[in-house]
């Protein structure tokens, strides 16, 4: 099909730059790729018939580290030091 309509996994490394062009970056096609990736998410780990605790804990996981990732600088300043 068209490279427009490829989900980003079909894409070719070569073709990655035309690709990524093709997307919409208004605040509308933004949200809707991020409304797609989280029903995909859920579809495929969280809405199972034999679900385990891996779609769970993969979102405690990002929530870790993204939590860590925002308070990097904070962490930084106020760990102790042996040498100052």
């Amino acid at each position: 099909g068209p490279l427009s309509e490829r989900p980003l996994l079909e894409v070719r490394l070569g073709e990655l730059h035309t690709w990524i062009s093709t997307c919409h970056v208004s605040p509308q096609g933004l949200l809707g790729a991020v409304q797609k990736a989280w029903s995909s998410y859920c579809a495929k780990y969280i809405h199972m018939r034999r679900g385990g605790p891996s779609g769970i804990s993969m979102l405690l996981a990002g929530y870790c580290l993204l939590s860590y990732g925002w308070n990097y600088q904070h962490l930084k300043r106020h760990r102790w030091r042996k040498y100052h």
